[in-house]
């Protein structure tokens, strides 16, 4: 017979077992002061990959927050600083933490210093419920007030390849594909001044936070190959103000920072998206302003004067791309006629859509858009004084002076290399004056063309750095 005291602790601890609350696998749960649990420990369900997450709420990294201890040995009790065998603490990033293992007969998980402080727990056998994701958003354009911002991919593209005999291209003017269903995405814009990516980064924590400006819409858009992202038109926002913005998904998935900063009151360029025959553009163009109060141009609305001289070009060079045996004879191991399609119509969108920009407060010749640190090396802008011949004459052009943002000579290349040669299609050489009609050595270098030895070696980047148009 056990002895007296044994069987007491024996009782106390299976009395705590069933009292304390249990968490359902492939759950959220949320928890307040008022609704934790005394003492403040869960049970977790069995797996052979348990993922348990959480999420802090409210407070922020200066006060103290919550630790979080899980075991998966039931034979512990309670789990906590005082550490253990099979005992391992949730170390929190910014508010966010998980931990994965074997658990095949259960767990315990348990707070210690939770205070007046809100949180979440995940619980799953697929992977940690709540993340930071690697990808971040992207930046499409910012003019005064408004701007134009992307989820990262949700989606793949398709990757249909044409083949031999029945060979076609898509035509000039693309039919946008049906979205495939689209995660919950939720974008939180705040100025930088705000601070925000200094405090919990957590889908809870952002999601409290009134986002700023006016969100005119939110669209699945197929804006390239990477594939399909959550396309947002933002207005009323405030000119010559940084930004910083996340993407929550599904509510416990966070992606960014990113940051940007809208153009000054004297931008005049206003934005162009949403056009399928040029899925990329994305940006401010040397238009006059949309009619009947759009905040945009998108396919509906753009001038036919723009867009049919474009789609006569495309149709053109397909006509004449398909005059080769493609899918029957090879130019390339490694390219097809769809590639060179696809790579010349990315170059015809790009110099067609002249792209607006400016100069940042921070440097006299650059699109920095970084806080108080002038960018290195300077933008690829050529100043374009009023009723001056744009590079596209069928653009109708801006009402005051603006700036051109060259396009990457890297999009030019892109099509020499991957269509065939009797095309005929050549680009501009670096010693000979390319910089005059294209931003040079900033992907690439500017001197003998290797990739990753650029100046800057991207377009742009999470900072709103935008060194040429790559778009």
């Amino acid at each position: 017979m056990l002895p007296h005291a044994l069987l007491c602790l024996l009782q106390a601890a299976l009395i705590t077992a069933q009292t304390r609350q249990q968490l359902s696998l492939n759950s959220l749960s949320s928890f307040s002061p008022q609704s934790l649990p005394n003492p403040p420990a869960f049970s977790l369900p069995s797996s052979d990959a348990l993922a348990v997450s959480v999420a802090v709420c409210s407070g922020d990294l200066q006060s103290s927050l919550p630790r979080f201890f899980v075991t998966n040995d039931t034979s512990v009790g309670i789990p906590g600083s005082g550490g253990g065998t099979n005992v391992f603490e949730i170390f929190l990033d910014a508010g966010l933490g998980n931990w994965t293992g074997l658990a095949s007969n259960g767990g315990v998980l348990a707070v210690e210093n939770a205070g007046q402080t809100s949180f979440e727990v995940g619980v799953s056998n697929t992977g940690p419920l709540h993340q930071h994701l690697n990808t971040p958003p992207l930046l499409g354009d910012t003019t005064s007030n408004g701007a134009i911002l992307f989820s990262p991919p949700f989606a793949p593209a398709p990757n249909e390849q044409p083949t031999y005999p029945n060979y076609t291209l898509p035509l000039a003017n693309l039919t946008p594909p049906t979205p495939p269903s689209s995660p919950n995405f939720t974008l939180i814009l705040s100025p930088t001044s705000s601070s925000l990516a200094a405090g919990l980064q957590t889908g809870c924590k952002l999601a409290s936070i009134q986002s700023s400006g006016n969100q005119i819409s939110q669209t699945p858009w197929l804006r390239d190959q990477d594939g399909w992202r959550s396309q947002w038109l933002i207005g009323s926002l405030t000119s010559a103000t940084n930004y910083t913005a996340f993407v929550i998904r599904d509510s416990t998935k966070v992606s960014g920072p990113i940051y940007l900063v809208t153009k000054s009151a004297a931008f005049s360029c206003p934005l162009v998206h949403s056009l399928p025959f040029c899925p990329s553009v994305s940006y401010a163009v040397p238009l006059s302003q949309p009619s009947n109060a759009n905040p945009a141009y998108d396919a509906n609305t753009l001038p036919s004067s723009v867009t049919q001289p474009l789609l006569t070009y495309m149709t053109n060079f397909t006509t004449t791309l398909l005059t080769f045996a493609c899918g029957r004879d090879m130019y390339s191991p490694l390219q097809s006629c769809a590639d060179c399609q696809t790579a010349y119509r990315k170059w015809l969108c790009s110099v067609s859509f002249t792209r607006c920009s400016e100069a940042s407060p921070g440097s006299a010749s650059s699109t920095s858009q970084t806080t108080g640190i002038p960018q290195q090396p300077l933008s690829a802008l050529f100043p374009q004084p009023t009723n001056a011949s744009d590079r596209n004459s069928n653009l109708s052009g801006s009402e005051s002076p603006y700036t051109t943002l060259l396009p990457c000579l890297e999009t030019c290349t892109a099509v020499d290399r991957a269509c065939p040669s009797f095309i005929g299609f050549k680009c501009p050489v670096v010693r000979f004056n390319a910089a005059t009609s294209y931003g040079v050595g900033f992907i690439d270098s500017g001197k003998d063309g290797v990739q990753g030895q650029g100046s800057a070696g991207t377009a742009q980047d999470m900072w709103g750095n935008i060194w040429c148009n790559g778009s």
